[in-house]
Parts: structure tokens; sequence; C-alpha cells
């Protein structure tokens, strides 16, 4: 039960001095009183054992903190004849209380009854009742160590709420570097589809330019017109997206259902064989809207990019209460990318449907093409 040695504070130099000068002058002032005729213990011997015992006691308040239990146990000990030590008793007490369990404290305090009684025994108060001095010696130790079990609580108290407000704090970072990280990744898959849309129409486009420059003028000029509104649409889209470092949420413009049939004409317009069959009832809500329309953009920009010249099927029908349910089928398999390797196409469809509440598919078809459907809730 001993304790560490520290170095002492400044704090605890005060302290220490002062503790230790108190009980010098307790035991003085009654060394005096004692020298001077006024009640020498009977019998004699005791008055210069009691002298020795402060002494000890006194000097022993200098490692009080270190050994608490062990020296208030030997100065209740002592305690059995001694009175000059009665102040350094007390602080013992008290230090106990403070450093140690509250159990700890209440050993030791219950090993005082019987010290005082031996002590009222020995040393009795030929003026006073042996009751009122036994009663007023625990009562005055009961003090000590009160006192010292308030200041034990108050302090584990302000440690507790340090340590909650620590790990308050740590706990609002972490939640921080998460809504920074899910603000991210909204981003990167705001970046992807939009901008991967744009730039697919822009490298078929461009491609056909490459291998075809005997093209008549009349499909360059074309080309280099459907060039050049892709490039200015990808830089409009580009800034919406950047938007949302700036705006608040809701401010930004998003893609809606009704935006579909002008995604799917402008890779028409892009030579893509692409036909979009709809048997939608009603109006479709805005975030299954939304994940329709990213679910055949990406589609779409997959089919451009890994399996040219194939033939887009896209199927979009559902109704309020049943869910909407979107699948887009290209006729040709993918070709420089294997198809059941999830890219960050994917797994950003993947986490928007989940956003939606609802179900994501792909995969092979039968004819070797590639399929990917998906089921969101339309409620009532």
């Amino acid at each position: 039960m001993g304790g560490s040695a520290r170095r002492r504070s400044t704090r605890d130099w005060v302290v220490d001095i002062s503790l230790f000068t108190l009980s010098t002058l307790f035991g003085l002032v009654l060394v005096v009183d004692r020298l001077a005729g006024y009640r020498m213990p009977d019998p004699a011997w005791l008055f210069p054992l009691d002298v020795v015992t402060w002494v000890a006691a006194s000097a022993g308040l200098w490692w009080r903190r270190r050994w608490p239990v062990q020296y208030a146990a030997v100065l209740v000990l002592l305690g059995t004849f001694s009175e000059l030590s009665a102040l350094a008793l007390l602080i013992a007490l008290f230090t106990v209380a403070i450093h140690r369990p509250p159990a700890t404290t209440m050993v030791v305090y219950a090993l005082c009854v019987p010290s005082s009684i031996m002590n009222v025994v020995l040393r009795p108060e030929p003026d006073i009742a042996w009751q009122v001095v036994l009663a007023f010696g625990i009562v005055v130790q009961g003090a000590a160590v009160g006192w010292g079990l308030f200041i034990h609580h108050r302090r584990e108290l302000i440690e507790s709420l340090r340590d909650r407000a620590a790990r308050a704090e740590t706990e609002a970072h972490l939640r921080a570097e998460q809504v920074q990280h899910e603000v991210r990744e909204a981003i990167a898959r705001e970046i992807h589809d939009v901008l991967g849309h744009r730039l697919s129409l822009l490298s078929v486009h461009a491609g056909a330019l490459e291998y075809r420059p005997d093209a008549p003028a009349a499909d360059v000029a074309r080309a280099a017109k459907v060039i050049r509104e892709n490039s200015h649409q990808a830089l409009q889209d580009l800034r919406e997206v950047i938007g949302v470092l700036r705006a608040p949420v809701g401010e930004l413009p998003q893609p809606t259902f009704a935006d579909l049939a002008q995604l799917v004409a402008e890779s028409a317009g892009a030579n893509m064989r692409v036909s979009l069959r709809s048997a939608v009832e009603g109006d479709v809500p805005d975030t299954a809207g939304r994940t329709v329309y990213r679910i055949v953009q990406e589609s779409l920009t997959n089919a451009r990019k890994h399996a040219a010249g194939s033939e887009v099927d896209v199927r979009v029908s559902g109704s309020s209460g049943d869910g909407i349910t979107v699948e887009v089928v290209n006729s040709r398999p993918f070709v420089g990318s294997s198809p059941n390797a999830e890219g960050r196409g994917l797994l950003g469809l993947a986490e928007r449907v989940a956003l939606a509440h609802g179900t994501l598919e792909h995969g092979v078809t039968g004819a070797g093409g590639w399929r990917i459907s998906a089921w969101l809730p339309w409620p009532l």
C-alpha cells in the first residue's frame, strides 16, 4: 500500500511546512503545561515517552503522503498513551481519507475507537467524565475523516468530469472526421457520376475524329459541336459539384427523374444505340428519381467505355406503394475491364441505393452482356 515517491510541488511544501509547524507548536504548548505542573501523567515515565512519540510523529508528517496508511496505523497504536501526537494523528487520518479508498479509511478510523478507549484508561481526566473525553476524541477524529472523504470524492468527481470532457472532445473530433469523410465521398461520387458521363461522350466523338480524319466536313463539324457543348456542360457540372463546398444543403441543382429522357437523348446523339422504355405511374419522389438518374448515367458511361457499339436497353417501371425498378442491359460483353470487378462507379451506386433503402444487383447476362438492376422504395 506504499505510495510512489514524487517531487513535491510548491503547494506541497507550503502545506507540509504548515502542518509540521502546527504539530510542533501543539506539542510544545502541552509540554510547557506539563512542565509547569499541570496534569503531569501518572506514572511519570509516560511523559518522556510521550515527548519522544510526539517528536517522531511530527517528523513523520514529511513522509505521510508516501505511506499514509502505515503512518496512520502507527499513530493509532501510539495514541493509546500519547496526547502530544493527537494533532499528528488527525492529520494522518485526514491524509488517508484523501489518498486512499473509503473502505481503507473506515478500517483505520475504526481502529481509533479502541485506541481512544485505551487512552482514556491510561490518561484519565480528573475533572471531566471519561465518556465525554472519549466521545469528544471520536467526534474530532470523525470530523477529520469526514473532511478528508469530502475532498477525496470531490477530486474523483472533478477527475471524472475531466475524463468525460476529454472523451466528449475525442468523440466530437471523430464525428467531425467522419462527417468530413462522408462529405468527401459524396463529392467524389458526384464528380465521378457527372464528369464521367460527359467525358465519355467527349471521348467517343474525339475518337471518331481521330480514326476518321477523312470524314465529311458536316460530320466533323457536328462532332466538334458536340465536343464543344459537352465540354461547356462538363464545366458547368463541375461548378455545381464544387458548390457543395459553399452552398447550403438543398440549394444545389440536382437531376430528377424528368431529366432521364434528356440523358438518354444525349447518349443517342453520340451515336450510341440506346432505347428507353418507361412505365412509371405518378410523380417519382426526388430521392428515388435522382438515384434512378445516377444508375442510368453510370450504366451508359460504362457501356460507352467498356462495350462500345453495344445496344443498351433502359427499362423503368413502378408506381406509388410498389416501388420503382430500373434495369439497364447492354448486349455486348465488357472489353478491357472485368465486369465483375467493382470500380468506384459501382461502389458509388451501391452507396446511393443503400442510402435510398433500396437494393442493387449487377452481373453478366446469359448472352454475355451486362445487366444492372435496382429497386427503390416509393412510399404511398
